[in-house]
């Protein structure tokens, strides 16, 4: 009986640290781009400084000067070191401007301490990045200021 016990407190303790990983927002910048096709294989690739940032609930993205943002609409994580080794899985919805939305799915993946971005669309149009920096943002009390200032201003 104790044994069963401690088995379903440590499965609540990972199933919480899990949600709580999903839950934080993350930042993450990449210095290449590649572009993949259908088989895995590089079409191309693009230097460029890509930063995205994410919760559980919305999505920015800007490689280069462009910029999009999105809704998350599930997303699930198992990290046993964060940012380094483990994975997270979004279901998104971009919005690419002038109204266009698309449906992708986000992957992050780190395996011995390389962590990888991969956006996809479909199975032809899929993007790559190799990470650079991942890691928690933090809220600085300038954030609070400007939610605070919004919400009375607003």
């Amino acid at each position: 009986m104790k044994k069963q016990i401690l088995t379903l407190l440590l499965v609540a303790v990972a199933g919480i640290s899990s949600y709580a990983q999903c839950e934080k927002k993350s930042v993450l910048s990449s210095s290449v781009t590649e572009y993949l096709d259908a088989s895995g294989e590089i079409r191309r690739t693009v230097v460029e400084v890509t930063t995205i940032e994410f919760d559980s609930k919305t999505i920015f993205i800007s490689p280069g000067d462009h910029n999009m943002d999105g809704t998350v609409n599930s997303i699930t994580c198992d990290w046993k070191t964060p940012y380094k080794e483990g994975k997270t899985v979004m279901k998104a919805t971009i919005n690419v401007g002038e109204g266009q939305t698309m449906d992708v799915t986000i992957t992050l993946e780190g395996k011995d301490g390389k962590v990888v971005f991969l956006f996809e669309e479909t199975p032809e149009k899929r993007i790559r990045l190799t990470l650079d920096k991942f890691e928690e943002k933090k809220i600085t009390t300038s954030d609070i200021t400007f939610f605070v200032k919004a919400k009375y201003v607003l």
